[in-house]
């Protein structure tokens, strides 16, 4: 047998890809991994459902991937049926190769074993069973591009811009901190001084320079008319006395 499936990604992301067997499961479609393998137990395994024809066969079984001198890689794997006594079992080998468009062909060549059901419905229907298998490598190349695709466009924390100056909370220049030239351990002092005030404070605290409250008027006029007040009263009391003395003395 052999298959043919362009992906519209490069040669190196499925190349990573076929090298994890995490998103080589994950590109097998319908794959339902077996939740705690045993020890020693290829780390992809578990059941798959295979729809061959008017029938759908649940296989348990497991695939190995291991990559080959020539650069190709292996994918080995067998499988039994779930309810029924049949057995299948595979060896491909896939090879990459850049193609015109920018993305990859996949090629897929190999040859596949099976008995019990798969068997009955080749029997009656062979191009059944061959449209099923390249149904499926199809859609096993599109989930390996897929999560190739997705792991080669992962930002890391390492490559985001670096904030501007204006931005860093150690610049040795920021509006509303300090005056610009203040030394950096001063403008730093100055921040720490500010945030470390609480709240309670900060509600509490009058406000100073401009921001400063201006005097009531009335507390200006009060002011003014206590100073006058008390000359005025002295002298009214000074005449009081002259007069008073006046009037004894003509007595």
């Amino acid at each position: 047998m052999e298959h043919q499936v362009f992906v519209p990604v490069p040669e190196a992301p499925l190349r990573a890809a076929l090298a994890d067997p995490e998103r080589v499961a994950g590109a097998v479609p319908g794959l339902q991994r077996d939740a705690a393998p045993g020890a020693g137990a290829p780390p992809v395994a578990g059941r798959l459902k295979v729809r061959v024809g008017g029938h759908t066969i649940t296989y348990r079984g497991a695939v190995r991937v291991s990559a080959r001198d020539d650069g190709s890689y292996a994918l080995d794997g067998e499988g039994t049926e779930v309810r029924g006594s049949g057995a299948v079992s595979f060896s491909l080998r896939v090879a990459l190769a850049p193609a015109a468009e920018g993305g990859t062909d996949l090629v897929f060549t190999g040859t596949a074993s099976g008995d019990g059901r798969v068997a009955d419905v080749a029997g009656d229907s062979p191009q059944a069973v061959d449209a099923a298998v390249r149904r499926l490598l199809g859609r096993f190349a599109e989930g390996l591009a897929a999560h190739a695709d997705a792991a080669d466009t992962v930002v890391s924390v390492f490559d985001t811009e670096v904030p501007p100056p204006s931005l860093d909370p150690e610049a040795d220049d920021v509006p509303g901190d300090v005056p610009g030239g203040a030394p950096a351990a001063e403008a730093a002092h100055a921040r720490r001084t500010m945030i470390g005030r609480s709240a309670e404070e900060v509600d509490h605290a009058p406000p100073r320079g401009r921001y400063a409250p201006v005097p009531a008027p009335e507390a200006l006029a009060s002011g003014a008319t206590l100073r006058w007040a008390a000359p005025v009263a002295a002298l009214a009391l000074a005449s009081a006395i002259v007069v008073t003395r006046a009037l004894r003395r003509r007595r």
